[in-house]
């Protein structure tokens, strides 16, 4: 029986890890494929088997890694003593979180088990000299952006184009109307209430993205309906995890004992039909930024780490840029208000320039369009097929 070992960090790696089960699947010869390692609901739903908690991995900025630092390591360590004997896999699939998977591969594969992983690491954003590593340490890498595939063959790394998922998933033209209609069934209000302007705003899916993003996004909230005041206005706010309700509850409630008219739905999950029902968005940095680019949103871009985390980040990064759809534009499409200018204030008006650009928003939807063309592929079934053919060649020379 084939066995594969993979491991997700975090939500966004769960997500892009269970079409490339459920492709698995359908291969005929990956059938009885035995699946384990760190993943997340998604890839469990798919049949994986997960022996640690991914929410362990699923932390951002040095800072933060550093109160996590002896759990990671500990488990990491268990990890590489399960899959080096009892657990030996005929191939490892690491899902981004590089800073934890990479230490993993290099280990697997200096004792023979091949290695692939999924998601490049930001090397052309910052931290390039992380490709020296990445050399020993991985036989494939699967890219999900089109420009990354060079930069790998120029290092002599074998690289292949994979496309990525949300691209495929996310259908070319939304429709805002029916996304309304949804939503007002799920919350059990009037579709008409959904009627007028419609604000996402998706502070991130981790604590300490909550932490020290959400506030500044309520407090955006607070300004905007003060300066949108008597339009028909809702703000929809996905909930990414269920441990994130509760401190996105108690800003609720304190936004609403100041001003209790304004009208703020926290929804479990369901990012992408709040994406689709919204006509502008305010978003932490990260993979979410692309699925609202790939919904054909303006959006206004924000992040906020501990002052020393950010220091740090800014020496190893050479792009202007941190949203996706601003790096795979190669300029500023969108604007991005990080650290300090991260206000209320600018955020604020940041969103009301595009509430009053119709135009600019035409053309940004238009350039959005080309975009998710470029990364539209059958992304899930192309790493299975890396994977599978993996699987046969290890076993081939193994038999040999």
């Amino acid at each position: 029986m084939p066995k594969l070992a993979c491991v997700a960090g975090e939500p966004s790696g769960d997500l892009l890890a269970a079409p490339v089960l459920s492709a698995l699947n359908q291969i005929p010869d990956m059938s009885g494929l035995e699946v384990y390692g760190i993943g997340g609901p998604l890839m469990q739903a798919e049949g994986m088997r997960s022996a640690w908690p991914m929410e362990t991995l699923s932390v951002r900025g040095y800072v933060e890694a550093i109160k996590q630092l002896p759990m990671i390591l500990k488990l990491r360590k268990e990890l590489i003593e399960h899959l080096l004997n009892e657990g030996r896999p005929d191939v490892y699939l690491g899902i981004d979180a590089p800073d934890f998977n990479l230490g993993v591969e290099l280990q697997l594969r200096k004792a023979g088990i091949p290695t692939l992983h999924l998601v490049s690491p930001s090397i052309w954003a910052w931290r390039a000299g992380r490709i020296k590593k990445i050399a020993q340490a991985v036989e494939r890498m699967l890219c999900i952006f089109p420009f990354e595939t060079e930069i790998y063959d120029r290092a002599g790394v074998a690289a292949t184009y994979v496309g990525h998922p949300l691209a495929s998933d996310i259908p070319a033209e939304p429709n805002s109307a029916s996304a309304r209609e949804r939503i007002a069934r799920t919350l059990k209000i009037a579709p008409s209430d959904l009627g007028g302007k419609v604000i996402a705003v998706l502070p991130g899916s981790r604590s300490s993205e909550i932490e020290h993003i959400a506030p500044i996004f309520f407090d955006t909230i607070k300004l905007l309906a003060g300066r949108l005041r008597g339009e028909k206005l809702q703000f929809l706010i996905p909930i990414a995890a269920p441990h994130l309700r509760k401190p996105l509850e108690q800003l609720l409630e304190q936004t609403h004992e100041q001003q209790p008219d304004i009208q703020i739905h926290l929804m479990d999950g369901q990012a992408d039909v709040v994406l689709e029902a919204a006509d502008v968005v305010l978003i932490a940095s990260g993979t979410a930024t692309l699925q609202a680019a790939l919904w054909k949103k303006p959006m206004v871009i924000s992040y906020k780490v501990p002052w020393l985390t950010a220091q740090i980040m800014k020496r190893q990064g050479y792009l202007p840029y941190v949203g996706l759809p601003n790096i795979l534009s190669g300029e500023f499409v969108v604007p991005e208000l990080l650290q300090d200018e991260a206000t209320p204030e600018k955020l604020a008006n940041a969103v009301l320039d595009w509430l009053n650009s119709p135009v600019k928003v035409s053309e940004l939807k238009a350039r959005f369009a080309k975009m998710h063309e470029t990364l539209r592929r059958p992304t899930g079934l192309l790493v299975a097929q890396a994977v599978a053919q993996t699987i046969h060649d290890h076993q081939y020379h193994r038999n040999a």
